[in-house]
């Protein structure tokens, strides 16, 4: 059996979704960021990614981390795409081309929207939305989001999800990147067809299943 090391509150909710969305058994082994411990170093502190036993599945001390058998992998978005690849069923491509469009959307994904979306989100934990310098950094995020929700908005115009017109392992990697700008008051509300889309996502009962347990997770 596969082993996911990884908490919910963090990138390993990514894999997570869709081993729910699929049914899949696997071994969970919760290991938390080290910078969430007020002493990682401490004998007593929970497993956490600069423990010794971690940094050995990953040298790199991130999570998630999945190893089966002899692969093991430290990327979620490699994750979510070789669980869909070996064992997805119907969110898996089905053709060449379906696989292509999966990549296409992963990669942009990781490369247009994570990262603006993520400082959002972390502009607005710190309490920085109530500051004219994180409201600024928040304008200029929000914009950088603009040009690929412009994208996907014109995509989802004429489709129900991004690939062939069901849902597959490629809106869950999108949806979870950009979930990171839900909390932006009004950027999601210029774009409807995403918000939709999004909110679709997030209702299907296996990733209620997983943010419930999020939920649940110490901060």
């Amino acid at each position: 059996m596969a082993t996911l090391y990884g908490v919910f509150r963090s990138r390993a909710s990514r894999p997570i979704w869709l081993l729910y969305e699929l049914g899949e058994e696997f071994t969970h082994v919760p290991v938390i960021q080290a910078y969430r411990l007020p002493q990682a170093s401490a004998p007593d502190a929970p497993f956490n990614t600069t423990s010794a036993d971690f940094l050995k599945v990953n040298p790199q001390g991130q999570i998630p981390a999945w190893v089966e058998g002899d692969l093991t992998l430290t990327e979620s978005l490699a994750i979510t795409n070789h669980i869909a690849r070996t064992r997805g069923g119907d969110l898996a491509a089905q053709t060449p081309a379906e696989q292509a469009l999966i990549d296409q959307w992963t990669l942009l994904a990781v490369t247009a929207v994570e990262t603006p979306a993520l400082e959002i989100l972390n502009v607005q934990g710190a309490g920085g939305d109530k500051t004219p310098e994180g409201q600024g950094a928040i304008a200029i995020n929000a914009e950088k989001l603009r040009r690929p929700l412009k994208r996907l908005e014109a995509h989802l115009a004429g489709h129900s999800h991004l690939v062939a017109d069901r849902f597959t392992v490629a809106d869950l990697n999108l949806a979870e990147c950009l979930r990171y700008a839900q909390g932006h008051p009004s950027l999601l509300a210029e774009f409807p067809a995403v918000k939709t889309w999004l909110e679709t996502c997030q209702s299907r009962p296996a990733f209620q299943r997983m943010w419930a347990a999020r939920m649940a997770e110490p901060a």
